[in-house]
């Protein structure tokens, strides 16, 4: 198999390039872009390219054009060489490494706060009985003061009165069937005719 038909992959990005083609799209401005997606050290000035998302080295970051060196989207060696439509574009620099590093620290400052939050959960509380469950929970005692059997004490106290309903109302029965003018021994005697005291005189 000859050389010629060998597939061409993708070359090694140079940090620096003598090339004097321009494109012609808009200029990348810096200021756009997030302080982690380009580098202005003067040693290694490069950035993120918008168009394949990898780092491009910036030739002439001192100069009056600086701009994008060419370069293929795939990995150098691997991928195919096909050129990114970002080669040789025109890059404004309109921020100074001093405001590049204050925002980049900031950033760092502001991502380093950030931790994961545990998430407490609240634990489950039985819901408050009812006053009337409490009292049938507490008071299980008869009313001859002797141990309970477990039973609420309204509902030993309406068995307690339904042993005594039926003397309770032949009492009241027997009250009921007196003769008229009779009243109780030794009760005072009811008085018939209107009372009207008198002041006593000074």
């Amino acid at each position: 198999m000859s050389a010629s038909t060998l597939e061409r992959t993708a070359r090694p990005r140079r940090s620096r390039t003598r090339s004097r083609t321009v494109n012609a799209r808009p200029a990348l401005v810096i200021s756009t872009l997030k302080p982690h997606q380009y580098d202005l050290r003067p040693a290694c000035a490069s950035l993120i390219c918008p168009d394949c998302t990898t780092w491009v080295p910036i030739t002439g970051i001192q100069a009056k054009k600086p701009k994008l060196v060419p370069h293929d989207t795939g990995l150098a060696g691997k991928a195919p060489a096909v050129r990114c439509q970002g080669s040789n574009r025109l890059v404004t620099v309109n921020v100074t490494v001093k405001k590049w590093q204050e925002r980049l620290e900031d950033g760092h400052a502001e991502t380093g706060h950030r931790r994961p939050t545990n998430v407490l959960r609240k634990p489950k509380i039985a819901p408050a009985p009812a006053v009337s469950q409490i009292a049938a929970q507490k008071q299980a005692v008869t009313t001859d003061d002797e141990p309970g059997d477990g039973r609420p004490l309204w509902l030993l106290r309406e068995m307690k009165w339904a042993s005594t309903e039926s003397a309770v109302r032949d009492t009241d029965t027997r009250r009921a069937e007196l003769p008229d003018g009779d009243a109780p021994l030794g009760a005072p005697p009811v008085p018939l005719k209107p009372l009207h005291p008198q002041r006593r005189a000074r």
